[in-house]
């Protein structure tokens, strides 16, 4: 009994220690976090700066054929950390902050189309001595992935589309209904109430994370709110389905049925457009498959890619 006592001891003293050291230190707290959940993925924090002066920070684990992961619209790259530790076991996984997010450069006056994120893409990859790769993306990201199989269709082995954008023609979301009637983007925080809203906003089943370190991330969106403004408006008017239906590239699109986003409707639309697509709808999930139920999304792409590979 006294044993027990003391062991129940250790664990309350222990446990308010790490709350202390949550609300005291935040930002310590979630850069271990952070650097925790890196390692045990099998990834590790690299960078680079190309010809052209853009400098990127990127992940990198793994063996096998590269697999690259595209983040979407006010995320980074660590929106993939979770689900990486089902994926370095079996790909060489990479997943860049994309120019305008996370740690990579941030240049004001730059274009932010998916086709010029493609091109910088494309040089990022050859710097990195990747040819022929599997894309994967989410939201903006999958609407990335899309515009470069449709460029270099011959250097994309596969795509992996999460609740991806670009598919305009689909009903309108509830993001879309705030933006035009109401003005109002709740992709975009201005402070970190705002941000809160927005993490409750793009998750339906949202891993838990202590409001003190939502908080810091929440500062990388609230100090870049005007770039974040310009690159939705450029993302926002960009399709790519007059040219996805003549991708034959093998495609495995996932989407959270409770995605307030971008609408679930599309998920059938995109389904049709590309010829060699397979659908998975996920029950239960908003806008973020990969953060919200990693293992089960992860064991669906691997699935995918078994099929994949048994008719190349």
């Amino acid at each position: 009994m006294k044993a027990l006592k003391v062991s129940i001891t250790a664990i309350v003293i222990l446990v308010f220690g790490l709350v202390g050291f949550v609300y005291l230190t935040p930002v310590q707290a979630t850069r271990m976090a952070l650097d925790a959940e890196r390692y045990h993925a099998g990834l590790a924090r690299k960078e680079i700066t190309l010809p052209n002066g853009q400098h990127y920070v990127y992940m990198e684990g793994g063996t096998g054929e590269p697999l690259m992961l595209l983040h979407g619209f006010g995320a980074d790259k660590d929106n993939f950390t979770r689900i990486a530790h089902w994926l370095t076991p079996h790909y060489h996984v990479i997943v860049p902050d994309l120019l305008g997010f996370g740690e990579s450069s941030h240049p004001f006056d730059a274009d932010y189309s998916p086709a010029a994120q493609v091109e910088r893409l494309h040089q990022f990859a050859q710097a990195l001595g990747v040819g022929a790769l599997h894309l994967g993306g989410s939201s903006m990201g999958g609407q990335i992935s899309m515009a470069y199989a449709i460029k270099y269709p011959l250097e994309v082995r596969s795509l992996w589309l999460l609740d991806p954008a670009g598919i305009w023609s689909a009903p309108k979301s509830e993001l879309a209904r705030l933006v035009l009637e109401q003005g109002r983007n709740p992709l975009i925080a201005k402070n970190e109430d705002e941000f809160a809203n927005t993490f409750s906003f793009v998750m339906s089943d949202p891993p838990f994370i202590p409001r003190p370190m939502l908080n810091v991330i929440a500062q990388g969106q609230i100090n870049n709110v005007a770039l974040a403004q310009k690159i939705f408006d450029q993302i926002a008017t960009y399709s790519v389905e007059a040219e996805v239906a003549s991708l034959g590239t093998p495609t495995f699109i996932v989407w959270g049925d409770q995605d307030r986003a971008i609408s679930v409707g599309t998920a059938e639309i995109l389904h049709k457009l590309i010829p060699h697509s397979q659908l998975s709808i996920m029950h239960g999930l908003g806008h973020l498959p990969m953060v919200e139920r990693p293992q089960q999304c992860a064991q669906e792409y691997l699935q995918f890619r078994a099929h994949v590979n048994a008719h190349l």
